[in-house]
């Protein structure tokens, strides 16, 4: 082995150095939301995904930067000829860095290109061998500006924010298609399962694409873009995507260049994708990256934190990190499950992958993981992460629609009383064949509306994504016309956009259900704000006995079309008193401050 070794290296020099880099181009885009990102391209060995060395593992290109938050390091990729994604090239000799600032200032860095067998996965851990011309250093700034909302964060609360703006993120998202990405646009993206065939073309949304929104290769990706300006127009602002669904669902979306290679990956399908994800953050949606399912949780390096999967995660940084409003999600319905016999990851496994992205991600996005259904199947797994402050929050599913307000309260409390409260998205809703049902078949959605999303944001979650079932037209692995759920998605956006009325209080504001009777949930700063959910309407007995503020005022919103009633009355503090909602014909959400 140890020859072996050595003769791969010495292999490696006369290969790498018989085409060192000459030269480094530098190209400049601006992309709204936060600050302009810089990506620096440099000249390099000619290799192809297929080549005897392998660029992804055995070239590393690395960007050490010293900027007004402190040092980083970003890893760069191999890019083909600098042009993959018009080109579909799978050679060239171009290398490429995306780099975005922190904050305002000056970003001063030194580039490091090196080879080495292995070098790639190692990170930072140990030096190779240098190719000529790149010790370069690499300057930028940032201008202020009070445009930008920055990084999506996570700072302790149970809602992240916005690194510049402050502003509180609360989520109206889409959790189907899961294999959003399986789009018959995107270069060598097929389904390898005879028996599953759900390649998109998004056909319905091609109308939705406008003038001046990117496309690649004369005109494709019209369907997808198109969908995701439509998903904007109607308030959704979080997407879920799995980036490896080999030998699971659908079996149609992975990074690599074909589903049997997991080390090398095809340039030009991932320089696509940007171009989508680019398109998502100028929309202003958040992105879900979900890195697997839970039938191939243990498919890279059995689960563990090895060479394949550092490869993985390292690639997915290098290309699309510089995104600003990114969570990793570790893994759909991560854990052992009674409906297969797959291989499932264990305490220790998970615990690794959240530790390795607080290692090597620069840019600190959140990471979280997505549960299994019921209480019983996800507890062990997220006591194990209790105050663990690698993973930030979770990703929920549960199957029963009745359970979710008590199944995230509980939760919520869990987390804040480790001394490290979790960000929760109620992320998909059962039971598995039915979730949430097109505008067709459940034109007012009321179940949904009253018990998962209105529950879910009553009980701390930031935020709710909307699983389409695997029946119906529009399913969570065929749907590609998102105008099945209208009516929800503008449900939603009454929802959210009620909590933001609320943006400074919410660090604040807990769960305080003892203090309303059985029909009702409340949400309370104490002796300041009282929201209080009525899911029937009728009328409730609020406990302000505690409060010393001598007057409250009591109005009213309509949660199924956001408008609230005219009239405000008073009540009076340090008492109970009775809240009576304008009818029993639906929900009510009373407001007393």
């Amino acid at each position: 082995m140890i020859k072996f070794v050595g003769l791969l290296s010495a292999f490696l020099a006369v290969i790498l150095c018989s085409a060192c880099a000459k030269h480094k181009t530098e190209v400049y885009t601006h992309t709204q939301g936060a600050f302009g990102h810089h990506t620096y391209c440099f000249t390099g060995p000619h290799l192809s995904e297929s080549s005897e060395v392998n660029p992804f593992k055995d070239v590393r290109l690395m960007l050490s930067l010293d900027g007004p938050e402190g040092k980083f390091t970003i890893p760069g990729f191999f890019a083909a000829d600098g042009n993959a994604a018009e080109t579909s090239a799978r050679s060239g000799d171009q290398w490429c860095v995306h780099a975005r600032g922190f904050a305002a200032g000056t970003y001063k860095g030194e580039v490091s290109f090196e080879r080495g067998e292995g070098l790639a996965f190692r990170q930072n851990t140990e030096r190779g061998e240098a190719l000529n011309g790149h010790q370069e250093v690499i300057t930028f700034s940032v201008a202020a500006s009070e445009k930008v909302d920055g990084w999506l964060r996570y700072n302790n609360s149970p809602y992240p924010r916005f690194s510049e703006s402050g502003k509180i993120y609360l989520k109206s998202g889409t959790n189907s298609p899961e294999n959003l990405l399986a789009f018959a646009d995107i270069d060598g993206t097929y389904a390898y399962d005879t028996a599953k065939q759900f390649i998109k073309t998004y056909q319905t949304h091609i109308k939705d694409w406008k003038l001046g929104d990117p496309t690649w290769q004369n005109g494709k990706g019209k369907g997808l873009i198109g969908a995701l300006n439509y998903l904007a127009s109607e308030g959704i602002n979080g997407v879920y995507f799995v980036t490896n669904n080999i030998g699971g669902d659908a079996r149609d979306v992975w990074p690599f260049v074909s589903h049997d290679t997991l080390d090398r990956y095809d340039v030009s399908k991932l320089a696509q994708w940007d171009i989508v994800f680019q398109h998502a953050e100028e929309l202003g949606i958040a992105l879900q990256f979900v890195t697997q399912e839970t039938e191939n949780e243990t498919m890279l390096d059995g689960g563990d934190m090895g060479q394949q999967r550092s490869l993985y995660y390292r690639e997915l940084i290098a290309r699309f990190g510089y995104h600003s409003a990114i969570v990793w999600n570790l893994g759909e319905e991560n854990g052992k499950t009674p409906w297969n016999d797959d291989p499932f990851q264990t305490d220790e496994q998970r615990a690794d992958m959240a530790a390795w992205f607080a290692a090597y991600d620069p840019y600190r996005h959140p990471v979280v993981i997505h549960t299994l259904p019921e209480s019983d199947l996800k507890a062990p797994i997220l006591k194990a992460f209790l105050g663990n402050k690698n993973l930030v929050g979770v990703s929920h599913q549960t199957s029963n629609k009745e359970t979710v307000h008590d199944d995230l309260v509980r939760w919520r409390v869990a987390s804040d009383s480790a001394g490290h409260s979790w960000i929760m998205a109620m992320d998909e809703i059962g039971p598995w064949h039915t979730g949430s049902q097109s505008d067709a078949v459940d034109p007012a959605h009321d179940t949904l509306r009253k018990e998962v999303l209105w529950g879910s944001l009553m009980a701390g979650a930031y935020g709710v994504e909307w699983y389409f079932g695997w029946r119906g037209d529009q399913h969570d692995l065929n749907a590609e016309n998102f105008r099945s759920r209208q009516n929800l998605w503008r449900q939603t956006k009454h929802c959210i956009d009620f909590f933001q009325e609320f943006e400074l209080h919410l660090d604040d504001i807990r769960p305080a259900d003892d203090l309303v009777g059985d029909n009702a949930w409340c949400f309370s700063k104490p002796n300041s704000i009282y929201l209080v959910y009525l899911p029937n309407g009728g009328s409730t007995i609020l406990d302000l006995s505690s409060t010393d503020k001598p007057v409250f005022g009591v109005s009213w919103t309509n949660p199924m079309n956001g408008e609230q009633e005219d009239a405000t009355i008073n009540v009076t503090g340090g008492e109970k008193v009775t809240l009576q909602a304008p009818s029993n014909e639906h929900d009510w959400i009373a407001t007393v401050l």
